[in-house]
């Protein structure tokens, strides 16, 4: 495990837990474009539960490293679903958001599979 890694993961576990806690928070630049995607509103508290026990699990993997690369691939595809509602929805200028948090959770899997 290199130092490298566990930054990228910490930053990875970060970022995700804050887009949890702002899904739980009902913060209104996430709760808008949810509806606007339109999301139903009940799955608000199954996405941030996602969100946060992705990154609870890529924090466990720097202890257990199966649970980490399982929680990455998780939130890989977690992230993949926000960027394929994204498009489905028609909101193209939009599409950026979700790669921005699943971008350093891919920077620590390949940094974990190349340790």
């Amino acid at each position: 495990m290199s130092i490298a890694h566990v930054v990228v993961t910490l930053v990875a576990a970060a970022l995700v837990g804050f887009s949890a806690i702002s899904v739980f928070a009902g913060a209104e630049w996430v709760v808008r474009p949810l509806a606007d995607y339109g999301v139903p509103g009940s799955w608000r508290v199954w996405l941030g539960t996602a969100k946060a026990l992705g990154a609870v699990g890529l924090l466990a993997g720097l202890v257990v490293p199966v649970i980490g690369v399982a929680a990455g691939f998780g939130l890989v595809l977690y992230f993949t679903g926000a960027v394929v509602t994204v498009l489905r929805a028609r909101w193209f200028s939009h599409v950026p958001f979700p790669l921005v948090y699943v971008a350093p959770v891919l920077a620590s899997l390949i940094l974990g599979f190349a340790a």
